[in-house]
């Protein structure tokens, strides 16, 4: 009996022994499948990641709007078109493509005032490239201020970077053609050398022709120079002969004229016409094919200050904007643009200033308060207009070494001796 009880005792203990020693196998397998869980539920979220495209990839707009019945506002919107497209090629900004919203101003400012206005509310742009007059860059200027919106002019008057109480605050308004005052200072001093001490003024009644006229009064005596007539006429005035004959009757030993688009080359024949023989000197705002497909052969021997785009191929090889225009004119070309809209000195406007905003755009971003801080640090940007160091007294940056004297010789551009 005894021998019985101790059999089946043993049989009992050695049986527990091995049920312990299964389930202690049996743990560790349960905990290897939770890794292999884990590892399936990774692609799942990965895959989820996938489908959500990521924010720092989605497309910059630039809102730009120009004249586009105008003379200059389709081939600057073709420069536009032409620097967005070199940018994506090389990575757009930290690799987020830009894409320019195109507004057309028929030369309405009211109605650019619209399209600024829809830029900033609707289509949420993260900055401005306009316009092509000064009176439709006024009319945007008080809109982009009071939205914080980061803005690059391209228009020649200084007011749209002029403060104070008669101008308004420029703190998010910038531009790349040269100032008035700029131009201003190459003609006097080129004026200078050549010992002319008396002009005769002649200036368009806009804001752009105004601008220049004041400019003009109020450096002319730093330079020695005495302004013995002073006429005006419509910026859409089609005869200029009767305040050309007044000026004439001053005796003044040049005339500098201040305007831009046709007025130019009817002022021009109009002087040959009335056999005015002393010089004309335009403004910055003519240097063109089109100028001189207007004035014919009354613009022949005329002279005006100009960016170095029109005469690329005269400049030094040590001049550093050089490689940078011949880059410009090369893609220009190769895009078939100037076959109908030949090169002319608004066209490398808004190249420049698309250029100072993205560059700007890669160090700081889209946030507007940010990004209009870093375009004002724009420090030796060489552009095709000039080398850029625009500074918060300065929003354009842009000194008179940045210009040159152009003279028109046998129906081209040509550095002015």
């Amino acid at each position: 009996m005894k021998r019985k009880l101790i059999a089946i005792f043993l049989v009992i203990t050695m049986g527990l022994a091995v049920a312990g020693i299964c389930a202690a196998q049996e743990k560790p397998a349960a905990k290897a499948k939770e890794p292999a869980k884990e590892k399936a539920a990774a692609p799942e979220k990965a895959a989820t990641k996938e489908k959500t495209p990521a924010k720092d990839k989605e497309p910059i707009k630039i809102g730009a709007f120009f004249a586009l019945s105008g003379p200059i506002g389709t081939p600057t919107k073709l420069g536009a078109e032409m620097v967005v497209d070199k940018i994506n090629k090389e990575g757009g900004i930290n690799g987020r493509p830009l894409v320019l919203v195109i507004g057309d101003t028929e030369s309405d400012a009211a109605k650019a005032a619209a399209i600024a206005k829809k830029f900033i509310h609707q289509d949420k742009v993260a900055a401005i490239i306009v316009p092509t007059r000064t009176e439709t860059g006024m009319n945007v200027k008080q809109i982009v201020e009071e939205a914080g919106m980061p803005t690059f002019m391209i228009v020649g008057g200084d007011p749209v970077i002029m403060g104070g109480e008669k101008f308004g605050s420029f703190k998010y308004v910038f531009k790349s053609p040269q100032r008035s005052s700029v131009a201003v200072k190459k003609l006097f001093s080129y004026l200078k050398d050549k010992q002319i001490k008396t002009i005769g003024l002649l200036y368009a009644t806009d804001d752009f022709g105004k601008d220049g006229a004041r400019w003009i009064e109020k450096l002319a005596p730093e330079y020695g120079l005495e302004i013995v007539a002073k006429e005006s006429f419509g910026p859409k005035d089609t005869d200029m002969t009767a305040p050309l004959t007044r000026i004439k009757n001053a005796k003044p030993q040049a005339v500098i004229c201040w305007t831009i688009g046709p007025a130019g080359a009817i002022v021009s024949k109009n002087k040959a016409q009335l056999g005015i023989k002393i010089p004309l000197f335009q403004c910055h705002g003519l240097p063109g094919p089109k100028y001189i497909e207007l004035a014919g052969k009354a613009a022949e021997g005329e002279r005006m200050p100009a960016t170095k785009l029109m005469v690329v191929d005269e400049l030094a090889d040590t001049d550093p904007q050089k490689q940078v225009i011949q880059e410009f004119v090369k893609l220009y070309k190769e895009s078939g643009y100037d076959k109908e809209f030949p090169i002319n000195i608004h066209s490398g406007y808004a190249w420049d200033a698309i250029m100072i905003v993205a560059d700007a755009m890669k160090k700081a971003g889209t946030d507007p308060n940010k990004l209009r801080d870093a375009i004002e640090q724009t420090e030796g940007y060489v552009g095709v207009s000039g080398v850029y160091n625009i500074t918060p007294e300065d929003h354009n940056g842009l000194g008179v070494d940045s210009m040159v004297i152009v003279e028109v010789k046998d129906g081209k551009f040509v550095m002015a001796q």
